[in-house]
């Protein structure tokens, strides 16, 4: 028979594991690196999962497959030994989080600076959702990994008031994927404007090319800013593109 049912692009799934627990019927599990769905009995197709995945790996589609049948998920279920699918494939710090800053009750400026700021979770660039609500209509800066052990005061500097994703665009893989995403954060999650805050070293001036490349894809125009922090932790530039 012909109904919906759950789709998994092996190319965009990195293998992170948060749609797993997502699924309820255990239809979901994570082999040989990526999301796979089980069999086509456990899938009601109903799609609980799709806004989980952080890279887009999951849509419904229609075709021929078995029909859902509950009675075959319960005992799959408990041969599994839980009322849920068991958890264990995703990482629990994947798990998207947002919260309200409270003002700061630190009463001097130094004590200000220790201040975080961050507003969400998670923050590497391969986990953030480019839907995700912490990324609707905001300031958005993207930094290199290494720049908040260089920086001592990158929160109060940088990050106040904004919303953050880091990467790395020398070790990092799928930066094809990087680019998509910050295109997706200017059409869809509209958001205001992107700060790249990279390092001194040379590669670190791939990320600001992965932001200026999604930026001229993208349909909508927001201001590019960039600032530069040397090695020893010093501000050296910080310029509007």
């Amino acid at each position: 028979m012909k109904r919906q049912i759950i789709k998994i692009d092996e190319e965009k799934c990195t293998g992170c594991g948060i749609c797993v627990p997502s699924c309820q019927e255990g239809a979901i599990k994570i082999i040989n690196g990526k999301a796979r769905l089980v069999s086509d009995v456990y899938c009601d197709g109903l799609g609980a999962c799709l806004s989980e995945c952080p890279e887009g790996a999951l849509t419904i589609e229609e075709r021929d497959a078995e029909p859902f049948d509950e009675k075959k998920v319960k005992e799959y279920l408990a041969h599994a030994g839980k009322q849920t699918f068991p958890t264990v494939h995703a990482c629990p710090g994947s798990t998207h989080a947002a919260w309200n800053k409270k003002p700061s009750t630190r009463t001097t400026p130094a004590a200000a600076a220790m201040q975080s700021e961050l507003t969400h979770w998670p923050v590497q660039l391969h986990l953030v959702n480019p839907a995700a609500d912490f990324l609707h209509g905001k300031d958005v800066v993207l930094a290199a990994d290494c720049v908040a052990y260089a920086l001592p005061d990158f929160h109060s500097q940088f990050l106040k008031g904004k919303s953050l994703a880091i990467a790395c665009p020398k070790l990092d893989e799928g930066q094809d994927i990087y680019i998509e995403k910050i295109r997706r954060m200017v059409d869809e999650a509209k958001i205001k404007s992107l700060t790249v805050v990279m390092m001194e070293v040379p590669c670190c001036r791939g990320l600001i090319r992965m932001a200026q490349q999604a930026l001229q894809s993208a349909q909508r125009k927001i201001p590019l800013k960039a600032a530069i922090i040397s090695t020893r932790g010093d501000v050296l530039s910080c310029d509007c593109i």
